[in-house]
């Protein structure tokens, strides 16, 4: 089947809400230190907590690129082998971002390319599961979040020095599991859906934007009952149980999601497939042009995201624009920095996007 391009362009969607997202709190220094930031600047927020979309929609994304390459490809163990390879070559710039960004990361930080890395990497046992089961699977990763949450003693807020800190029981392998940035538990559910459309974009593709529909509303649904229970937990006097441990952690609804929990990862997910759904559709009703802007962003999106990390998080520190400037000044730069990835990434599309972290994926990953 022919590369879909709405995939593409949806990845270029979480590529400029991802930069949007970062340079917003990296450029702008706060005027009233003392007062709320969505206080002093709620449309500057707003559009800053869009970016809170762009990971799930990386997670998702992969785990349906895992389930077109699988369902293109010939029968046999040279896949498997393939998504080995690439899952540890994804890993291995996840490690390299954390060597490169030392004012943010320690060496064994998880952030979301590690999380992709290690799910394409085992992705050889979950192709083997059924739909139903990758499906049922969501819940119960979910409930595992809460029962290894409480049993780490997770905090209600995750802050950056503790989502790099070594030093506590487990170290690394507790980050990864539960307490990283974007840790197994519970973004490992996300991953797997993705794997289940993939599915459905390669034996179905004229009804996977309404089974995808489908699945948006279910995730609705089941997250919206989760910030109802949250909302009785403080209303209704029998059900005050849950605020209390371990059942906060289960119906806790926050949208800072530092350590993530069930009502937040199911709201995500459905903005996510409502997404997709909607860029599917679109693909269906006429063709996309292969170098449309969205697209070769989302062809670019991991040499932008290590480019924009190091340059915006490390770099500018020593050039004094960390926290330099005020919002109207972040916002111009934020724009200009997005329409400058948009013109070079459309005309690096013309050499096949060689020699970027893509490239070198394919090279090194099969």
């Amino acid at each position: 089947m022919a590369r879909l391009l709405s995939l593409d362009a949806l990845r270029g969607v979480a590529v400029i809400l991802m930069m949007t997202q970062h340079l917003g709190v990296w450029l702008w220094q706060v005027e009233q230190p003392h007062r709320g930031v969505i206080a002093q600047a709620p449309v500057y927020m707003a559009i800053n907590g869009l970016g809170g979309l762009a990971a799930p929609i990386f997670i998702t994304l992969a785990g349906a690129g895992t389930s077109l390459m699988t369902g293109r490809a010939a029968p046999g163990r040279a896949v498997d082998l393939t998504l080995l390879r690439r899952g540890v070559v994804l890993m291995g710039f996840g490690y390299l971002l954390n060597w490169l960004t030392p004012s943010w990361f320690s060496a064994g930080s998880w952030f979301v390319l590690h999380m992709m890395g290690l799910a394409i990497a085992t992705a050889p046992l979950w192709r083997r599961l059924g739909d139903r089961t990758l499906l049922a699977a969501e819940a119960v990763i979910l409930a595992l979040t809460v029962a290894v949450q409480s049993w780490l003693v997770t905090p209600a807020v995750l802050d950056n020095p503790r989502m790099r800190d070594l030093s506590l029981p487990g170290g690394a392998l507790r980050l990864a599991l539960a307490e990283g940035q974007f840790p197994v538990l519970p973004w490992l559910a996300l991953f797997l859906v993705g794997m289940v459309i993939g599915r459905w974009l390669v034996t179905g593709p004229e009804t996977a934007a309404e089974r995808v529909s489908g699945l948006c509303r279910v995730c609705l649904i089941a997250g919206l009952v989760v910030v109802g229970l949250d909302l009785a937990g403080g209303q209704v006097p029998a059900l005050g149980f849950l605020h209390t441990e371990p059942w906060w952690r289960l119906v806790r609804v926050r949208t800072g999601f530092f350590p993530a929990g069930p009502g937040i990862v199911l709201l995500l997910q459905a903005g996510v497939l409502l997404l997709l759904a909607v860029a599917l559709r679109i693909e269906r009703a006429r063709e996309l042009d292969p170098r449309g802007w969205l697209v070769c962003l989302g062809r670019a999106s991991l040499t932008l995201l290590l480019v924009h990390v190091v340059l915006f998080r490390e770099i500018s520190r020593p050039l004094g624009a960390w926290q330099a400037f005020d919002r109207y000044t972040s916002l111009a730069i934020i724009a200009a920095w997005i329409a400058l990835c948009a013109v070079l990434s459309r005309a690096w599309a013309r050499g096949g996007y060689r020699f970027g972290a893509e490239w070198l994926l394919r090279r090194l990953g099969g």
